[in-house]
This record gives C-alpha cells, sequence and structure tokens, in this order.
C-alpha cells in the first residue's frame, strides 16, 4: 500500500479488547507499532501509525529528502562551506 509517498505495509494483530497495530516501511525496513481500542475506526488507527512512523523516520533522517544546496549561500560564495 503506498501513502504519502512510501509504500508501507500493516499489519493487525487483536489484543483483548484492543488492537495492535503495526506499520512497516519497505524501502528503509524502519517498523512502529500502536495499539489502539478495538472499535476504533480503521482509518483513525492507520493515520496514528502512519504519523508515527513519518516521526521515527524524519527522527532518524530517513523521512523528507534534504532540499538541494542553496547557490546563494553553497560551498565557493564565501559565506560558508570548505573547498578542498
Amino acid at each position: 500500500m503506498d501513502r504519502g509517498g512510501r509504500e508501507v505495509i500493516f499489519e493487525y494483530i487483536p489484543v483483548g479488547t484492543s488492537v495492535k497495530v503495526t506499520v512497516v516501511d519497505v524501502a528503509t525496513a524502519v517498523e512502529v507499532s500502536i495499539i489502539g481500542p478495538s472499535s476504533a475506526a480503521q482509518s483513525e488507527l492507520e493515520n496514528l501509525a502512519l504519523r508515527k512512523l513519518r516521526y521515527v523516520l524524519e527522527k532518524n533522517g530517513e523521512g523528507e529528502k534534504p532540499k538541494p544546496p542553496d547557490p546563494e549561500t553553497g560551498p565557493g560564495t564565501g559565506r560558508g562551506g570548505i573547498i578542498v
């Protein structure tokens, strides 16, 4: 399933009156889990798990692609950077 430009896999495991939702990012194999009430809508549980996955990916530096360097402040302009 593709969510937010990334391919992810969801797993649902009932635990009493709750459900454990695990989501795995296919590209990085990063996995996170949440536990919510089994009465909650599947879409709500998925959205919560995806938000947690995005947080972990960004924290690990694997989230959004970095912005390209600014030619005004990049290396070789005398305003920072290192020329070797």
